[in-house]
């Protein structure tokens, strides 16, 4: 339950569409119309519905297990099916001797075999066991935004399909540089700062641009950052970073692990011209401090250790344990968005020249203490 308890991993979408006058109603019913059901005997091989957050076999939402102050929780179950191809090949061939000895033929013809082989897999499909898999969901409708835990791409797609077909409403993938995020003076720097080379300039490597320059902002005064109207952070990169050049089969990647991310093989690596796609870190603000894994690519976190809140098994005052974590996690997404906006308002700045100078000067002068 990594909503409730635990490391987290999600990814976020902001939620767009006019949120109905009956917007209470709206859910409550709409949870309840395509909660998850169990299709005993059915031969579909994926199923997916809402089911409460607290207990995946709730799906009846009783007196709105799902409103948590202004944050709606729930889960969404998915059931797979699969049929080891082994299992498959084998049945299909034991149901083709039974057709020849039933007809008298003495060959099978490509039509025949395939009905035959469809007709198996479907059986075999109605008597197997599905896999469940969960995945939750944190709305805040006021806001927009909302957080799943996941980070398949696959089952994103089917939460956006679920999602849009109960509520009539759009959940799009999160990048902090799309327009309905930032504000539009920003924007058109950005589509300009696109037009002007495209090739080298484009949306995905400001992303693995920013974890550069953050690793650099770490070591430039101890891990120290001063975030304009949001006083000081400390990060610092941790045990693991992950760089990459190049896209599809081309891409080469180097994996650096260890107990400090200031491992010479991620500097090497950056000198030939890789970027960091995702990296280990640890984030410090207000005496709280968080670990996670980020992926510059989405802006997705990956096993999120929390700072410790109270035991949320207790039943004493649960419901404002739970806020507590949900507000700690927020403030852990709200400093790196504003990390994320200083390095963008660098980077799309006159200032970036001297700045990146300065980047390139750290990169040396640990080159040449090798």
């Amino acid at each position: 339950m990594g909503l409730l308890k635990g490391p987290l991993t999600f990814s976020r979408f902001m939620v767009m569409g006019e949120l109905p006058s009956d917007f209470n109603e709206m859910i409550n019913r709409q949870l309840r119309q395509y909660a998850f059901q169990d299709l005993a005997g059915s031969s579909e091989e994926k199923t997916m519905g809402w089911t409460s957050v607290e207990n995946v076999l709730d799906t009846d939402f009783r007196e709105a297990s799902y409103a948590w102050g202004d944050y709606l929780l729930f889960s969404l179950r998915m059931d797979r099916r699969t049929v080891p191809p082994s299992l498959l090949k084998i049945r299909a061939l034991e149901a083709e001797k039974h057709y020849l000895k039933e007809t008298g033929r003495k060959k099978v013809d490509k039509i025949a075999r395939e009905e035959i082989r469809e007709g198996v897999r479907q059986d075999l499909l109605t008597h197997s066991h599905p896999t469940p898999s969960f995945y939750e969901v944190c709305w805040s409708a006021s806001s927009g935004v909302l957080l799943l835990t996941c980070l398949s791409e696959k089952v994103m797609q089917d939460f956006q399909d679920l999602f849009k077909g109960s509520f009539e409403l759009i959940p799009c993938p999160f990048a902090p540089w799309d327009p309905q995020v930032i504000d539009p003076a920003a924007a058109e720097k950005i589509a300009a700062w696109e037009m002007a080379d495209s090739e080298a300039n484009n949306l995905k490597s400001l992303g693995r641009e920013f974890l550069t320059w953050l690793w650099f902002k770490s070591e430039e005064r101890n891990g120290m950052i001063m975030v304009p109207g949001g006083g000081e952070t400390e990060v610092h990169l941790v045990r693991r970073l992950v760089l990459e050049s190049g896209d599809g089969e081309y891409a080469e990647s180097v994996v650096c692990q260890g107990m400090h991310a200031d491992l010479k093989e991620g500097r090497e690596a950056l000198r030939q011209g890789k970027k960091i796609r995702e990296a280990r870190l640890q984030l410090t603000r207000d005496a709280a401090t968080w670990e996670f894994t980020f992926k510059a690519d989405r802006f997705q976190f990956q096993s999120l250790k929390m700072p410790v809140v109270m035991d949320l098994d207790e039943e004493d005052n649960r419901d404002g344990r739970v806020l507590e974590r949900i507000y700690l996690l927020e403030a852990v997404i709200r400093s790196m968005d504003q990390l994320f906006a200083l390095f963008l308002t660098l980077r799309l700045s006159d200032v970036w020249q001297q700045e990146r100078a300065r980047m390139e000067k750290w990169l040396q002068s640990s080159s040449e203490k090798r």
